[in-house]
Order: C-alpha cells, then sequence, then structure tokens
C-alpha cells in the first residue's frame, strides 16, 4: 500500500487512538461503563494506531484521499 497518510494526520491518528484506549479502559467515566462503547472505542483506538503506524489509510484510499505532501 501506497503512504496517504501525511505526518500532521499521523500525529492526530496516534493521540486519538491512544486517548480512546484510555477512555475505553482506564477512564472509569459512566458512558465506557457500557462494554458496547468500550469495545467501539478499542477497536476505533486501535484502527487510529494501526493506520498512523503503516502511513497507510484504506479508506483514504477508497476515497481519493493523500494527505502526505507531493513529492
Amino acid at each position: 500500500m501506497t503512504a496517504n497518510v501525511g505526518t500532521i494526520d499521523r500525529i492526530l491518528r496516534a493521540a486519538l487512538g491512544i486517548v480512546l484506549l484510555y477512555l475505553a479502559f482506564f477512564s472509569g467515566l459512566p458512558l465506557f461503563d457500557a462494554v458496547l462503547i468500550q469495545i467501539a472505542a478499542a477497536v476505533i483506538g486501535i484502527v487510529m494506531l494501526a493506520t498512523a503506524a503503516m502511513r497507510s489509510c484504506p479508506l483514504y484510499a477508497m476515497l481519493g484521499i493523500n494527505t502526505c505532501k507531493a513529492g
């Protein structure tokens, strides 16, 4: 897969992924007492971290979006 996630996008995705994982497992907020919400936040957090690490987003590829700087 070609890289289509730029530096700022990667930083934001990684930060959001970490925040979602924290909220899912350690926050203690009433919203995250529901197991379905915890699982959804954890899955989305993992996906955000994975796309940040791989520098490639399949959804961006389908939509033709590229946040990397051109050549």
